[in-house]
């Protein structure tokens, strides 16, 4: 039988997942390329062959989406795999068109394919978008469960923008090893606030080998912890699945890819952010659980913030900093810092849109709708380079920092600044900690 010919469409993180999973010892198939979208700047390199496998000495070139028609037809492809998350359906189906047009099959991987079953129990922390509040709801999770006495690994959601080789598997215990493994913003805001609690990370690229870590990690391990990233669903086969919706965007849950895959998984959805969203939206948000998972505990929850120096908000002209992927394809309209510029009285949010340079200015061309927050950018030197500057070319009186890490330890701000912290609250109940005793008996680890 004729091998078929197959183009794996990502974006750095599911995509190279769905090839070691599936694709990689597969005789079926010949991987002839990856697609990038998303990220700037990771097309143009290879998968390697040293993680491609035996089938793939040369490693597998990647190149932009936008060239996707022309390789389906220059390399006679039969199947593209879209392989990312936080999508809307309209632009899932169009990629389906282009792919269908050009003569390939579509296709979409699911978890029976590509969950990777742990010798411990799992608790997968999902969401239905980028920026919903996965990360604090995981930090609060692996609080609860340390509190049990039981030792908690916590794997990420992949993001290797840089040495795949390098990066295959990636341990992070203290805010030193953000430095050792050369992380961008984006991969610190992540780790760096498990690292700080004292918690262990995992990332990298092939999740077999960073879960068999895990597993057996130095200071022990009694559970898993999946923190997962964008919307993309678990890549570990979860015990208890926890989907966190945001009724800022309310609606969303049934509308983007791989959102609403999550909210059906779902054994718990925490509504988070409900201190600071709407009636409308929160209402919203229950009669889409009501509709495709009416058997989900539904947790109420707020993300109240603390601010560090609020006299430098009150009566300010302010430049508010955000967390980066939540205000790209996250399209979220506001954040942490907007809060804090709105509870704590500022004067004025200053728009920085006329001061970005470089990679900062790409960023606005392409995503015309961030407004006037300035998103935190940081997947190379160039971006951190065109932050700072971007920062020092603003005519205001202090920044605010919302977004997970302090930036005045990555790059030089020359103005007042102040960082924003936020964690989840839960609302009455049921509560996590009901939900984690629960899971703690069942799987005989209390």
């Amino acid at each position: 039988m004729a091998k078929k010919n197959v183009i794996i469409i990502g974006a750095a993180g599911r995509d190279f997942h769905n090839f070691n999973t599936y694709f990689r010892n597969n005789d079926l198939y010949n991987v002839v390329a990856f697609t990038a979208a998303q990220i700037p700047d990771i097309d143009g390199r290879k998968y390697p062959a040293e993680l491609a496998g035996e089938l793939y000495p040369q490693g597998i070139p990647i190149y932009a989406e936008e060239d996707l028609t022309k390789l389906i037809e220059e390399n006679n492809v039969d199947n593209c795999v879209f392989s990312y998350s936080d999508v809307p359906y309209e632009r899932v189906m169009r990629m389906s068109a282009l792919v269908n047009a050009a003569g390939a099959n579509f296709e979409l991987l699911g978890p029976k394919d590509t969950m990777i079953k742990s010798t411990k129990p799992v608790v997968a922390v999902v969401a239905t978008r980028t920026g919903c509040g996965k990360s604090q709801t995981s930090r609060k999770v692996i609080e609860y469960l340390m509190a049990k006495g039981l030792k908690v690994v916590a794997v990420r959601h992949p993001m290797p923008y840089g040495d795949l080789v390098a990066q295959k598997v990636q341990r992070f215990a203290e805010v030193a090893d953000l430095k050792k493994h050369k992380c961008t913003i984006e991969e610190m805001e992540e780790y760096e606030p498990h690292v700080v609690r004292g918690n262990v990370i995992y990332a990298g690229v092939d999740y077999e080998a960073i879960l068999r870590d895990a597993e057996k990690d130095p200071d022990g391990c009694d559970v898993i912890l999946w923190d997962g990233g964008n919307n993309d669903f678990s890549f570990y086969k979860p015990d208890l699945t926890i989907t966190v919706a945001d009724p800022h965007r309310a609606g969303h849950e049934l509308s983007y890819y791989p959102g609403e895959v999550n909210m059906r998984l779902a054994d718990v959805i925490v509504i988070n952010k409900m201190d600071s969203a709407s009636p409308e939206g929160i209402q919203i948000v229950r009669e889409s659980i009501a509709q495709v998972n009416p058997k989900a505990i539904v947790v109420d929850g707020a993300s109240p913030i603390k601010v560090d120096n609020p006299e430098l908000i009150k009566g300010k002209r302010v430049l508010v900093v955000e967390d980066g992927p939540t205000l790209t394809h996250g399209e979220m309209k506001l954040g942490a810092g907007t809060i804090a510029a709105q509870k704590f009285g500022a004067a004025e949010i200053i728009d920085p849109r006329n001061n970005a340079v470089g990679k900062l200015a790409e960023t606005y061309r392409i995503y015309p709708n961030i407004g006037n927050l300035l998103p935190a950018m940081g997947y190379s030197e160039q971006q951190l380079k065109d932050l700072e500057q971007t920062i020092k070319n603003v005519d205001c009186d202090s920044v605010i920092i919302g977004t997970p890490i302090d930036l005045n330890r990555i790059i030089k701000i020359d103005k007042p600044n102040t960082r924003i912290y936020y964690d989840l609250q839960e609302i009455g109940e049921p509560n996590l900690d009901m939900v984690l005793t629960d899971f703690s008996i069942k799987h005989r680890l209390a």
